[in-house]
């Protein structure tokens, strides 16, 4: 593997939608060429429970804990914790729980690594799902204004309080690196490759333009694990980012 693609394998998160370790753990052994994080959320951490990342990290694999806090400071930053001694590599929290809540997780994350002596993970915000449009914005959630504006608004208030980056739409990363400049780290779901189906998700963005809109991290799911050759799709993602490196 030569450096552009070593690059590309770094940026690729793999989403373990799946309810069992045996089913993670294969995907894992099947992608690790290919992508260097797998992100476990509710469905296998709810499962399996805090186990489920050493099991995954012992296939030399990195985690993204996707469980997306939100509750008071003092409970979100307990939370953050205990899941920071768990060994993830990100955790993330969400930005809709306002600056103390996240100062309180990226605060108590910080602490527990130290005292462990352990690298202490990214701490992130998540901003407006990529399931949500428009019209389920204004008109479900009650929301005024643009997508766009709140989520510009999430990030600038997650940079200030201190965390790492945010999980957003492919469609807002331009307005995110204005407004926090290219060190902040953007991590993007709702990436749907050319010859894959959108499924839920509405705000969508191909790998290749992601990565030339500025991008950190993708993050796909479904287009891998629900292909009949999950390697092969993977190589096919891991070639569009490459070339655009």
């Amino acid at each position: 593997m030569n450096h552009k693609e070593q690059t590309a394998r770094e940026k690729l998160i793999v989403a373990l939608d799946v309810d069992t370790a045996e089913e993670a753990v294969t995907l894992t052994k099947k992608l690790t060429p290919y992508a260097a994080f797998f992100k476990v959320g509710m469905q296998l951490f709810y499962s399996h429970g805090p186990e489920i990342i050493r099991i995954i990290k012992d296939q030399g694999a990195k985690v993204f804990l996707d469980l997306k806090l939100h509750d008071i400071p003092n409970t979100v930053g307990q939370a953050a914790r205990v899941l920071a001694g768990l060994g993830a590599d990100i955790i993330n929290v969400h930005a809709a729980g306002g600056v103390d809540m996240m100062q309180a997780a990226a605060n108590a994350v910080r602490q527990r690594a130290y005292s462990l002596g352990i690298p202490a993970p990214m701490i992130i915000s998540v901003t407006v799902l990529t399931s949500i449009d428009q019209r389920i914005f204004e008109q479900e959630l009650g929301m005024p204004g643009t997508i766009q504006d709140k989520v510009k608004k999430w990030a600038v208030m997650t940079q200030k309080a201190g965390l790492d980056g945010v999980v957003a739409s492919p469609r807002e990363i331009q307005i995110i690196r204005e407004a926090c400049g290219t060190a902040f780290k953007i991590i993007t779901p709702g990436i749907r490759p050319s010859w894959s189906v959108s499924g839920d998700q509405k705000r969508i963005m191909t790998p290749a333009k992601a990565i030339q809109q500025g991008t950190s991290y993708l993050v796909v799911g479904r287009p891998i694990t629900g292909d009949k050759d999950p390697a092969a799709a993977a190589q096919r993602i891991l070639s569009e980012i490459t070339e655009v490196l």
